[in-house]
C-alpha cells in the first residue's frame, strides 16, 4: 500500500466495516451487536481502520482552521473578526453542546473491552509488532482525546470503560476528578502506548510512532506543572481558594509534589525524543526564494516523510479528492489574517540583541522589507513582504518572475492583509497548488523541536537554572534560526518593561515577569512555534492574561502612516485610505492622529465592534463553561441545577447564554 495512506482513506474503511454511531445526549451507548458484527477487530487490518478512525488532530482543515490559523485571536495573530473570548460578558455559557462530551473516549473504551481480552489470549491474527502497534495507537487517541478535555474543562471525569443506558450508572460516571488526577491518567495510557508502539510506524510518518507519544507526553507533563504552579492558589486548581470541587477528593494533595512531579516527566520524555531526532538544517536565505531551503519547505512539501523533524504529518492528494486551499490564501492573498506588530517586533537582531536596543542596528519599521533585514532568520523566511518570489515555475508574459504585490488591507475580508504583516509559513512555490482548493501540501502534526522547548522550560522551572543539555539544546535551535546561539547576550539585554509591550507572556498571574531568562526560553518558543496553534495554549498554562483585567490591549499591525501610505494610491496618484472618523464616508482603516501603525479594530469605532477599547479578559475564561443541558440530565431536581453531580466550572452561572460572573 502507498505509504502515504490518508486518514480519509482509513476512515472509509472503518465506515465500511462498522457504523459507530447511536449515542445519547448524555453518555455514549454501548455498541449495540448488529452495528459492531462479532468478525470485526479480530485481526491486524481490522485495527489498523478502527485506530486511524479515531485520528482527530489539528491539519489543514481548509482555510481559516487547521494548523496555520489556529493562533489567530491572540498576540501573535488575528483576522479581521474578533473573538468573544476578548470581551467578558459576550462568551457565554451554551445551552447544550461544548466538548463536554465522550463519543471519541467510548469509542476507545470499547476497542480495548474487545481487543484486549482476544490480544491477552493470543486470538488478534497479523503481524504481532504491528497488532501491538495499532492498541499502543489507541492508548495514544484515548490519551489525546483525554488531554482536549483538561485543556477544555480542567476537572473532568474519568471513564474507562463503555457503560450501560442506565441513569444511575451514567450518572455516577459524570463526577468530575480533579485535573491532576486526570493528568496522571493520562500519562498512564501514554506511558502504555509508548510501550506498544513501533519505533517505526507501519506506512510510515502518517501513522503515531513512539516518539509521537513520547513528544505528546512531555506535552501534557509540561502543561499540568505550568498550570499548577501559576494557577496555584486559585479555583482554577484542585484545592485552590473557590475551587468548586470536593475537597475529600484532594485530601493529601501537595501541590508542589505534583509540580516537580510532572516537570520531571516534562523533562525525561522530551530529553528522548531531542537526543534522538536531529534538526533540519536551514540555509538562512533572505525569504526572497526559500524552495531550496528545507527548513522552510519542510512546512509545505506534499511528502515530509524525508524531515528528520516531522513526526506525523498528514498527507493530501486532490485525485481522490482530499485536498485543502491553505496554500491558495498563503500563496495569492492575505488569507484575512495577518501577524501583529508585537510579534514581530518581539523577533530579535540576528546579534541577538533586542531591536530596541542602542546597539542593534535595527534597520525600523517604515517598509516590511526594512523590518526584516539583519533579524532572526525565521522572521525573514516567514513574513511575507513585497517583492517575494511567489511562483518557481510560471513567470509574467514579459519573462519576469511572479511576486508579492503590496499587501491589500482594504480588501475584502476573506482575502485582506488584517495587519500588513503577511503569512509565509506554509506557502509553496508551485503553481498548480495554488488554485483554489486544489492543495496537496502536507500538515504537520508533530514536530520533535517541541520537545527541545518543552525540555528547556520544564528543567529551568524545575533547577532554576539553564543545565547542561537545555543549554545544548537552546543553542541548537538559535543556531538553526540564524541567531546568536549565545543567548545570555540576549538575556543581558532584556529590558522587561520593553518586552510587556509586545507580549503577554512578559505576564504571569498579572505580574510582569522578574526572571530575564525565563522570559527569553517563553520567546524562544513563541518565534520557533509561529502560526503552529500553540500560542494560546501556552497563553493559558503561564496565565499569561490576568493583567488584561485592567489594562486592555489593542492590536497593532504595521507602520501605515508613513512611507507605506504611498503604497495604496489610486491611478490618478490619490490615496484610497480612509481614515476612522472622517465625515460621511465608510473608513477602511484606522485614523492616523491615534498611531502611525494600523489598528485593525479601530477602523470601526461603533458600540457593534466589542474589542475597539481593547482585548479584556477574565479568570473564567481560562477555562470552558459546561452547557446547561448536562446539568439538567444529570441534576436530582431539574428546578435546582446545582443538585447535578457536576459543578460549573470557577466564575461560570448555572444560566444559559450568561456571561461569566466574576
Amino acid at each position: 500500500m502507498n505509504r502515504k495512506i490518508t486518514y480519509t482513506i482509513y476512515s472509509v474503511i472503518l465506515l465500511l466495516a462498522v457504523s459507530l454511531t447511536s449515542c445519547n445526549e448524555f453518555l455514549d451507548r454501548e455498541p449495540l451487536s448488529n452495528v459492531t458484527p462479532n468478525e470485526y477487530l479480530w485481526n491486524e487490518a481490522d485495527l489498523a481502520a478502527y485506530s486511524i478512525g479515531q485520528y482527530n488532530f489539528p491539519t489543514h482543515g481548509g482555510w481559516g482552521v487547521g494548523t496555520f490559523a489556529n493562533d489567530n485571536h491572540t498576540d501573535n495573530q488575528v483576522t479581521s473578526g474578533y473573538s468573544n473570548r476578548w470581551v467578558p460578558g459576550e462568551y457565554r455559557v451554551p445551552q447544550s453542546g461544548g466538548a463536554w462530551n465522550f463519543g471519541s473516549i467510548r469509542q476507545c473504551n470499547y476497542f480495548f473491552e474487545t481487543v484486549l481480552p482476544r490480544w491477552e489470549a493470543g486470538e488478534i491474527s497479523g503481524n504481532a509488532t504491528n497488532v501491538d502497534h495499532y492498541i499502543g495507537e489507541m492508548y495514544f487517541l484515548r490519551a489525546y482525546e483525554y488531554f482536549n478535555k483538561v485543556q477544555a474543562f480542567g476537572d473532568f471525569p474519568i471513564v474507562k470503560k463503555t457503560l450501560n443506558d442506565q441513569m444511575e450508572e451514567l450518572v455516577l460516571a459524570s463526577e468530575r476528578r480533579p485535573r491532576n488526577e486526570v493528568a496522571h491518567f493520562i500519562i498512564s495510557d501514554l506511558d502504555s502506548a509508548i510501550m506498544l508502539l513501533s519505533e517505526s510506524a507501519p506506512y510510515g510518518k502518517n501513522r503515531i510512532s513512539k516518539d509521537v507519544a513520547k513528544l505528546f507526553k512531555s506535552r501534557v507533563a509540561l502543561h499540568e506543572a505550568t498550570w499548577l504552579k501559576y494557577h496555584k492558589g486559585t479555583a482554577q486548581v484542585p484545592g485552590g481558594q473557590g475551587w468548586p470541587g470536593d475537597p475529600a477528593t484532594v485530601s493529601g494533595f501537595d501541590i508542589d509534589v505534583e509540580i516537580d512531579y510532572f516537570l520531571t516527566q516534562a523533562m525525561e520524555a522530551a530529553e528522548e525524543v531531542a537526543d534522538a531526532v536531529a534538526l533540519v538544517p536551514n540555509t538562512k536565505d533572505d525569504g526572497y526564494d526559500s524552495s531550496q531551503n528545507p527548513y522552510a519547505q519542510m512546512y509545505t512539501d506534499v511528502d515530509m516523510n524525508g524531515y528528520s523533524e516531522v513526526l506525523l504529518w498528514r498527507a493530501y492528494d486532490p485525485s481522490k479528492g482530499i485536498n485543502h486551499n491553505v496554500n491558495h490564501y498563503l500563496n495569492k492573498n492575505g488569507g484575512n489574517t495577518g501577524y501583529t506588530r508585537g510579534f514581530v517586533d518581539n523577533f530579535l537582531m540576528a546579534n541577538g540583541l533586542p531591536i530596541y536596543d542602542a546597539a542593534s542596528g535595527y534597520a525600523g519599521d517604515d517598509s516590511t522589507q526594512l523590518v526584516k533585514v539583519d533579524r532572526d532568520n525565521r522572521l525573514q523566511l516567514f513574513l511575507k513582504t513585497p517583492g517575494d518570489l511567489r511562483l518557481i515555475d510560471k513567470t509574467n508574459v514579459d519573462g519576469t518572475p511572479i511576486v508579492e504585490a503590496y499587501p491589500d488591507i482594504i480588501g475584502i475580508n476573506e482575502v485582506r492583509y488584517v495587519t500588513g504583516y503577511a503569512l509565509k509559513k506554509g506557502m509553496s512555490y508551485i503553481d498548480a497548488q495554488t488554485e483554489g482548493s486544489n492543495g496537496s501540501t502536507g500538515s504537520i502534526v508533530f514536530r520533535a523541536t517541541e520537545a527541545y522547548l518543552n525540555y528547556i522550560e520544564a528543567s529551568y522551572l524545575k533547577e532554576g537554572s539553564v543545565n547542561a543539555k537545555a543549554d545544548q539544546y537552546w543553542r541548537a535551535i538559535r543556531e538553526r534560526a540564524g541567531v546568536n546561539p549565545d543567548y545570555t547576550v540576549t538575556v543581558n539585554a532584556t529590558v522587561m518593561s520593553e518586552e510587556a509591550k509586545n507580549d503577554f507572556a512578559a505576564y504571569s498571574a498579572g505580574q510582569l515577569l522578574a526572571d530575564k531568562t525565563l522570559y527569553n526560553i517563553r520567546r524562544e518558543r513563541r518565534c520557533e512555534l509561529m502560526s503552529e496553534g500553540m500560542r494560546y495554549f501556552d497563553l493559558k498554562r503561564w496565565r499569561a492574561l490576568d493583567q488584561l483585567k485592567t489594562n486592555p490591549y489593542i492590536v497593532e499591525g504595521f507602520k501605515l502612516w508613513g512611507p507605506m501610505q504611498n503604497w495604496f494610491v489610486d491611478e490618478d496618484g490619490e490615496s484610497r485610505l480612509i481614515e476612522a472618523g472622517t465625515p460621511d464616508q465608510t473608513p477602511n482603516v484606522s485614523s492616523s492622529s491615534e498611531s502611525e501603525y494600523l489598528r485593525p479594530y479601530r477602523i470601526n469605532l461603533s458600540n457593534t465592534n466589542l474589542v475597539r477599547d481593547g482585548y479584556r479578559w477574565t479568570s473564567a475564561h481560562y477555562l470552558d463553561p459546561i452547557a446547561i443541558q448536562h446539568f439538567i440530565i444529570t441534576a436530582e431536581n431539574t428546578s435546582d441545577l446545582t443538585t447535578s453531580v457536576i459543578y460549573q466550572n470557577p466564575g461560570w452561572p448555572l444560566e444559559a447564554n450568561s456571561g461569566a460572573i466574576d
